[in-house]
């Protein structure tokens, strides 16, 4: 089978491998169609992991696939189901796996694509626990778009901010992939949305997703905006995954008792807080990483209402690098699909 492996830092080649022996007790074996690129690739490319791993490694975070054999045992599946695999090799007994925060896994062995061989590859096998089930209608494209993407805005809005119809809500860097998707789910439940963006045709489009209010962070002041926007008030929840370059004003345009959810730091991993104004104005900083397999689910159940991803660049899988290298480049509005 093909497969795309990383054979040092920034150097993929694409290569033959053999296929998995047949699956095992309690096993599925995939036939993987589209995968998603996420900043978790380019950090494995450049070689920024946080934990050992061999070389070489197969790539490729975030995918989706359908059921080409089952292993003994395995009730949940079928040969031809359309489903989406968990990108985390959780243990599946500890406490938090057994109250289904797969995301908080007190013995996960690693993250597929990162870790361990991921799912830039034709086929693989895994456990038929960490599978989800993909709604009929979702193109492969947009479901390859689910897993990490979909699950990460789910588990930041809605698991963590809380975020209600009607609130105001900044989102950052919404020409990204998960910042399309935050503004697209924030407007359907009814929220104000201001969102920022490196330049102004990235502006444009995200008004063209919906944001209410749209910010280019390097020639506009944002937290000014979000004060004026809400009459001085602040915004109720910011959705941060830029960090350094972001995080003061952030926190500035927060409303007393606001929440500030962060998943990244593309720009640094360390920023000065403001303690007294943290403690003074009641505010709420969650972190938030990846997300349960639950989130996945609900992410789909979005999407079937017609709650798509923004699709900046379909490649296929010979071209992941350059994929790659858009990501890194930050030329993309929306999410960069690999087909297989």
């Amino acid at each position: 089978m093909r497969a795309l492996q990383l054979l040092a830092d920034r150097d993929l080649r694409l290569v033959d491998l053999p296929e998995p022996p047949p699956p095992g007790p309690g096993e599925v074996r995939l036939r993987l169609r589209a995968m998603a690129l996420n900043h978790i690739d380019v950090w494995g490319w450049r070689g920024m992991a946080f934990a050992k791993r061999q070389m070489p490694l197969v790539v490729g975070a975030e995918a989706v696939g359908e059921v080409a054999a089952v292993g003994e045992g395995v009730s949940r599946w079928k040969v031809g189901d359309r489903v989406a695999p968990y990108g985390a090799l959780t243990c599946g007994h500890c406490r938090r796996c057994r109250a289904r925060q797969d995301n908080l896994c007190e013995n996960v062995a690693g993250v597929m694509g990162f870790h361990v061989d991921g799912f830039a590859r034709e086929f693989c096998n895994m456990p038929e626990r960490l599978l989800v089930a993909v709604p009929d209608g979702i193109a492969w494209n947009d479901a390859a778009c689910g897993p990490i993407t979909f699950s990460t805005v789910e588990h930041m809005l809605f698991d963590n901010a809380k975020l209600e119809p009607g609130e105001t809500v900044l989102v950052h860097a919404a020409g990204s992939g998960i910042g399309t998707v935050a503004v697209k789910v924030a407007k359907a439940l009814g929220c104000t949305v201001i969102a920022t963006a490196g330049d102004d045709e990235k502006c444009a489009r995200a008004k063209a997703l919906g944001a209410d209010h749209v910010v280019n962070y390097n020639t506009q002041n944002f937290p000014t905006v979000a004060r004026r926007v809400t009459g001085k008030v602040g915004v109720d929840v910011v959705f941060e995954h830029v960090g350094a370059a972001t995080w003061a004003g952030s926190l500035l345009s927060l409303r007393m008792g606001g929440r500030l959810v962060t998943c990244g730091s593309t720009s640094g991993v360390s920023a000065e807080t403001n303690l007294m104004m943290l403690f003074q104005r009641q505010l709420r900083i969650l972190g938030s990483f990846g997300a349960p397999m639950r989130a996945i689910a609900d992410g789909y159940q979005r999407m079937a209402t017609g709650i798509l991803p923004v699709i900046d660049t379909v490649v296929p899988m010979a071209d992941f690098a350059v994929g790659l290298e858009r990501l890194e480049s930050r030329r993309v509005f929306g999410k960069i699909v690999v087909t297989l």
